[in-house]
């Protein structure tokens, strides 16, 4: 069993013992240590949670909402919902700050619990280690019977969230629905498969539902990535169907498909999204450093510049923020409008891009061939625990000193237009290998000369 607990929230696996997976204590533990954290800003308590449709979900919420409620919290249940959405919420109830239950592209098996400030937004990394810091200490207080916190329920914030997006400027409703687009959906039994239909037919979609159900019984592997996705490609392949579109269990990430049943690409969500941004608004972007080169290449096309930013959401709307950022996001389909609000937003991201789609004119494949033509290699190397990973990336950078360096997040080496990103994980003894070419068998190379770089340190530290 597993159970994980990280600057960003706590995940495990349902069932065992307590402190060892996600359990009813670690659940009652973790929530109140947050509770406690946010009253220590003195105003009124309020917090809004909401869920994906995994199995576990309902009872964590309740042991959630009840930890809460004895804190003096007022609760705001949206039920089933979406990351996004709840993120949204957060701010339109000027809540102190928020709960969502879902362990994003985990099984089924697993649940987590995501934090947010009262901005709707991730905590940071000391907000975090100051949670933790709580949880460990036991020195979470409760309130007295006549102090505690009301509960409410409200299952229209979805369909609110919708609506603030069908308001964006940027999105072209009536364009949209002039092209009567015919779309498949796979919503992976979650709850896009409540949301992400209302929106396409507030947009004149026809739709296909493909595992729409919000059971939680995920029909394959969750995350968005082809080789999860052969059954809607071959609908696609098979049907005829302008675009397929396929979210995560909790919404914030969003891959394509486009008509031929070929995949768009996970990371070139964002680089036509942002295309179709820059458009309309010139400005700059942002994603990570393990995101395609792309997004700077239509950045840099469209006259704006592009700057990469730490691995991890918190860290990407920090950068946007300072770089004043008009779009960003993750590699992973996530992506982040700030005239809506600081989050991923699958649901953002199909308004957006069928806009894009829209006024091009021309069909997704003929769109995708559009934009530059990058693979990525994504590796990783397992260390033992007594191998000092700051270390081996340390003697990596000495080596590659002639290179572009980038060391905000691990070490990222530039190749000229090409790059790789060595990074440690937070949880294991990992070192985790991305590259990138316009070649795979370049980027593949580049990954494994980096992986017997590695290999060749460790050997040496042994040695000595």
């Amino acid at each position: 069993m597993t159970l994980i607990k990280s600057i960003s929230g706590i995940r495990g696996t349902i069932g065992g013992a307590e402190g060892e997976s996600l359990t009813p204590v670690d659940v009652v533990k973790f929530a109140s240590a947050f509770g406690q954290w946010l009253k220590k800003d003195d105003h009124d308590l309020k917090i809004v949670i909401g869920r994906d449709a995994r199995p576990s979900g309902k009872i964590i919420s309740s042991l959630i909402s009840n930890t809460l409620q004895a804190q003096g919290f007022n609760v705001v249940d949206l039920g089933l919902s979406t990351t996004p959405t709840v993120e949204m919420a957060v701010a339109n109830e000027a809540a102190t700050g928020g709960i969502i239950i879902t362990a994003s592209h985990n099984p089924s098996g697993w649940n987590a619990l995501k934090l947010l400030n009262g901005k709707g937004e991730f905590i940071s990394a000391s907000d975090g280690r100051e949670v933790l810091d709580l949880a460990e200490s036991g020195s979470v207080l409760f309130e007295e019977v006549k102090k505690f916190g009301s509960y409410t329920t409200n299952q229209d914030y979805i369909d609110w969230h919708i609506d603030r997006i069908l308001e964006l400027d940027l999105v072209n409703v009536d364009l949209i629905k002039e092209r009567k687009f015919r779309i498949i959906i796979d919503a992976v039994n979650s709850t896009g498969g409540i949301a992400v239909p209302r929106l396409l037919q507030k947009l004149g979609a026809e739709v296909t539902e493909l595992y729409c159900e919000p059971d939680g019984a995920f029909p394959h592997n969750p995350e968005p990535l082809p080789e999860n996705l052969t059954q809607i490609s071959g609908d696609i392949e098979s049907g005829n169907y302008d675009l397929g579109i396929v979210v995560d269990p909790d919404v914030d990430r969003l891959a394509l498909i486009s008509e031929d049943g070929q995949p768009f690409g996970e990371e070139y969500t964002l680089v036509a999204v942002a295309d179709y941004v820059l458009s309309k608004k010139p400005g700059n972007t942002v994603s990570n450093l393990s995101s395609t080169r792309a997004l700077r290449d239509v950045t840099e096309k469209r006259g704006g510049k592009y700057f990469p930013a730490a691995v991890g959401e918190v860290n990407v709307v920090r950068k946007m923020k300072d770089e004043n950022a008009v779009i960003g996001g993750e590699g992973n389909g996530g992506v982040i409008f700030p005239e809506l609000h600081y989050g991923r937003d699958a649901l953002a991201g199909i308004a957006l891009f069928l806009s894009h789609l829209a006024e091009f004119g021309k069909s997704a494949a003929m769109l995708r061939s559009t934009y530059p033509n990058y693979h990525i290699s994504k590796n990783k190397i397992e260390l033992t625990p007594d191998i000092d990973i700051n270390r081996v990336l340390d003697e990596l950078k000495t080596k590659y000193s002639g290179n572009p360096i980038n060391t905000v997040d691990g070490i990222k080496i530039e190749f000229d237009r090409e790059w790789v990103h060595l990074r440690k994980s937070n949880t294991e003894p990992i070192i985790r290998i991305f590259a990138e070419s316009d070649s795979l068998a370049t980027a593949e190379h580049l990954a494994n000369k980096l992986i017997s770089d590695i290999k060749e340190v460790v050997s040496e530290n042994t040695m000595e």
